[in-house]
């Protein structure tokens, strides 16, 4: 068995007025004790819990502020607080019901400060995660960190959950599939048939790259006219969901293309053990330290896994610069082609991307390891630098939570990388 991470999300169906006065009551008291607690610089979780112990707040909540405060300085490198910060509560306010003779079939119980204060409230979900739903009720799925945040006049409710699916099985039979991840194409997959490429799919990679530049370009911007915390922060929220999004498309549309496939296997490159032992050049190193496409890696693994699709992971040396069909080095003459040298084989000129996944594809056969590790001393990326082929592995579970503004800053290119 593994385990899998998702967040579910839910609205409040509206909440009667005495219950959306406790809801405005509870934001307001529990903001009013993040503040204080991050004004005094607090760093340690005991000296929150100073701060926020007199404040009218549930359990579960400053239990959530002594663990989140501390991580605001250090970990997110704030400097001011915004005013849309979301109730945090511990896995302890995971009580949710469930009945077919209500409109509202799930409710949650609210925590609330003192003996008896708890109430009910109904809740709108997505029909899409309704049986993530009914495992949480049934406690066969696990909560973690609950978010709460009003939006306008609207409740949202967000709750963390893991639960075990189990471990695909890989048949004799298999069709392996390569997936070549990069910026231009962000997914190229090709399955092997016979040893042929068959029924290439291409995902875009336009619109996350534009976002990208897009977002190192604002952000610059705001920071060097000194603009406020939550500016950046509000700024970096809005094009760090709308990559999440991205990620999160792609990610399915690559378990449905390996599902046309009898016994699908997918398999990425696994970049974890050389990437202290190489130097790829500019243009890979900047692709390794991409959040985006290690966030991509992961979501495929997990959404194949809870599919019951095999994942594997293989050799990335020269995936981009070796020929599909007779394995000899050729080159990669710019993003889009590759260009075999050996005159007797079949393959003069192809479409790179595919012919690299078609090789990923190939590799998780040992035999098909035609270029060993240690002598992968050449840059992989295309020889008119418009690009690299590959990206950062994922291997762990792949939680989906919100990425820093550090962890942003720390992904971005040196002044001189460019």
């Amino acid at each position: 068995m593994t385990t899998i991470a998702k967040t579910l999300q839910a609205t409040f169906a509206a909440p009667t007025a005495h219950k959306q006065s406790k809801l405005n009551d509870l934001l307001d008291t529990y903001r009013d004790g993040l503040q204080e607690a991050f004004d005094s610089r607090a760093s340690t979780m005991s000296a929150v819990s100073d701060i926020v112990t007199p404040y009218d707040l549930p359990y579960q909540a400053k239990a959530a502020l002594c663990n989140y405060v501390p991580k605001l300085r250090e970990t997110y490198n704030a400097r001011d607080l915004g005013d849309e910060h979301p109730i945090r509560l511990t896995n302890q306010a995971a009580t949710f019901d469930h009945s077919e003779d209500r409109d509202y079939e799930f409710t949650w119980w609210v925590p609330r400060p003192g003996r008896g204060t708890n109430f009910w409230i109904p809740l709108r979900i997505n029909p899409e995660q309704e049986d993530l739903w009914h495992d949480l009720v049934s406690e066969d799925a696990k909560a973690g960190e609950i978010r709460l945040q009003k939006h306008r006049k609207n409740w949202v409710l967000h709750v963390t959950v893991e639960y075990p699916v189990k471990e695909p099985e890989t048949d004799d039979d298999a069709t392996h599939i390569g997936l070549d991840i990069g910026e231009t194409a962000l997914i190229t997959g090709c399955a092997l048939k016979d040893g042929s490429p068959t029924d290439p799919f291409v995902c875009s990679g336009s619109r996350a790259k534009h976002l990208r530049k897009e977002m190192h370009t604002t952000l610059k911007r705001l920071q060097d006219r000194e603009a406020s915390e939550w500016r950046i922060e509000d700024r970096f929220s809005h094009y760090q969901n709308a990559l999440t999004d991205i990620v999160e498309k792609a990610s399915r549309q690559v378990v449905e293309y390996a599902k046309q496939f009898e016994n699908p296997v997918l398999v990425m490159e696994d970049l974890t053990d050389i990437r202290e032992r190489l130097d790829y050049g500019k243009y890979m190193n900047r692709r390794l330290h991409s959040w985006a496409f290690a966030r991509l890696q992961g979501r495929i693994e997990d959404k194949a896994t809870e599919a019951g699709i095999p994942v594997e992971y293989v050799n990335p040396a020269y995936t981009s610069q070796t020929c599909h069909s007779c394995h000899r080095i050729g080159r990669r003459d710019s993003q889009a082609e590759f260009r075999c040298p050996n005159d007797d084989c079949h393959v003069s000129t192809f479409q790179a991307d595919i012919n690299a996944s078609a090789n990923i594809a190939r590799r998780v056969d040992p035999w098909g390891e035609s270029v060993p590790l240690d002598k992968a001393e050449r840059d992989d990326s295309p020889q008119d630098g418009s690009g690299c082929d590959t990206a950062t592995t994922h291997r762990e579970e792949s939680v989906p939570t919100q990425m820093t503004l550090t962890d942003y800053e720390e992904s971005e290119p040196s002044a001189s990388d460019d």
